[in-house]
């Protein structure tokens, strides 16, 4: 058997150069585009500065790819064995109460490293490694349902823009790399996950009552119907969103791209790939390079959740039994029981 390739890549960072191991760099990961390892690696690098500013202090998930796209992908929610010591990490407490180390990106050659591995998706907790118990990133997710596409997801994004500003609120959307968009939205670190969970459930409610033919909360996809749902769970702990700038693991090599709110309902998601985004980043800069300044607090949306009377919505069904849930069961079953 002929030996793997190897080579050492050189990365500098905040404490000088690294020696990052790329083995197999020829390895094609997207074979529709004949897209190879080294690419990978190459635009992880091209793209790394901005992606830090995402990325830092995060205890971040690793969704990793080792055969390419069209083999079978697996999550990483532990520091891989055999990290090298400079890869930092941050300790998470999972909803059964387990623990673990994740991988907390500090510099360059981490991200590197872990393109290395396989990885495609970052999806980065909403939390710093200081206090990986309050959310720092209030993140609402909008799913386009069967019947509906990009451009519905962008109209209700419009709509969620206003209601955020209503909540002293300033959201920084970008494309999900598929047909959905996610809006981020800096908070202070004061409100734990519960509590961040309720804050978006009561903005999502917002807009989903101002234009009801074309966002919805229900978690049941039975009533969704041909609407863009607003992913309110993806704010429940150990839930994690692709990050900005990350390589999703689909055919077309597309890239999770963060995008201003003039642009959102002018593009297609489909242009921004891991061979177009880096020169669109040197060209136009990182939209979301001031979102660090833009920092807010859950004080409305929270005051919102408690006026509407509305309570809780359902978890989903792999976490423990939540504080006011409602029962788990589709409103179809309910009615026969």
């Amino acid at each position: 058997m002929a030996a793997r390739t190897v080579i050492q890549l050189k990365v500098p960072g905040p404490e000088g150069e690294r020696d990052v191991r790329l083995s197999s760099p020829d390895k094609v990961y997207f074979p529709r585009l004949g897209i190879t390892k080294r690419e990978v690696v190459e635009y992880y690098l091209a793209v790394a500065e901005p992606m830090l500013r995402v990325l830092k202090d995060r205890p971040t998930n690793l969704k990793r790819f080792p055969d390419g796209v069209e083999g079978e992908p697996f999550f990483a929610k532990r520091v891989p064995k055999g990290a090298p010591s400079w890869v930092r990490t941050a300790q998470v407490t999972f909803p059964s109460g387990r623990k673990a180390d994740s991988v907390a990106p500090s510099e360059p050659a981490v991200i590197a490293w872990a393109a290395n591995l396989g990885t495609l998706d970052f999806h980065p907790w909403p939390v710093r490694a200081a206090d990986t118990d309050r959310p720092d990133e209030l993140r609402i997710d909008l799913d386009p349902q069967p019947g509906t596409d990009f451009a519905d997801a962008a109209v209700v994004a419009g709509t969620l823009k206003e209601v955020l500003a209503e909540a002293g609120l300033v959201g920084w959307p970008k494309t999900s790399g598929g047909r959905g968009i996610h809006v981020f939205c800096r908070i202070r670190p004061e409100w734990d996950f519960i509590e961040v969970r309720r804050a978006v459930i009561s903005i999502a409610r917002r807009v989903a009552a101002r234009i009801p033919e074309r966002a919805t909360v229900d978690w049941w996809k039975e009533e969704r119907g041909e609407r863009v749902f607003l992913d309110y769970n993806q704010a429940a702990r150990d839930r994690t969103i692709a990050s900005a700038w990350s390589v999703r693991g689909l055919p077309g090599a597309t890239v999770s791209m963060p995008l201003t709110w003039d642009a959102l309902t002018e593009v297609d998601p489909g242009e921004f790939t891991l061979r177009t985004v880096p020169d669109l980043l040197r060209e136009h800069g990182d939209p979301h390079a001031e979102m660090d300044a833009a920092v807010g607090g859950c004080e409305t949306a929270l005051q919102w959740y408690a006026e509407d009377g509305l309570g809780e919505l359902p978890y989903p069904p792999e976490y423990p039994k939540m504080p006011d849930e409602p029962m788990r069961v589709q409103p179809s079953r309910a009615r026969k029981a």
